[in-house]
């Protein structure tokens, strides 16, 4: 199995088969250099498959600019509220978007906190056009082997 919650070390110790349960306070806030005022806690992720939740806690007004999501995202807000250019989404609401949707997302007037599941991590677009991934890395080296391992398996 790929999948682990990083930064919980004792998971690795755990069978196969073995439920993981995350305690998620004493898990660090990682604050993001691209993205001021974004905050994340990385709750699943598996490089295999893409496959990611996490919290997210954007300040008042934090921006994460253009992006896509490669796959289907979902996100449900807890407090707060996350806003794009097709509407809002506040406390106890969810939003999805279909793969290859394109947008900026920003928190709201008193920020958000947010559960966010992604199929496979979103391809932001820098400045020189590059596909880089929310940490900043090459898209397609980071991830592009996992999507084409999905896409084989849908068409499988």
């Amino acid at each position: 199995m790929s999948a682990l919650t990083p930064k919980v070390a004792d998971h690795a110790k755990l069978p196969p088969l073995a439920s993981r349960f995350v305690d998620v306070p004493s898990i660090p806030w990682d604050s993001s250099e691209l993205h001021p005022g974004v905050e994340t806690k990385t709750l699943l992720v598996d490089p295999d498959s893409g496959l990611l939740t996490m919290l997210i806690r954007m300040a008042p007004g934090a921006k994460l600019p253009d992006h896509e999501h490669v796959l289907v995202e979902q996100t449900y807000v807890l407090e707060g509220s996350l806003v794009c250019h097709e509407g809002e989404c506040g406390p106890g609401q969810f939003v999805w978007r279909p793969a290859g949707s394109r947008h900026e997302a920003w928190g709201g007037e008193r920020g958000g906190l947010m559960l966010g599941i992604f199929q496979i991590p979103n391809r932001f677009f820098a400045k020189d056009g590059r596909g880089v991934d929310f940490l900043g890395n090459d898209w397609d080296s980071v991830w592009g082997a996992a999507l084409d391992r999905q896409e084989q398996a849908r068409f499988a």
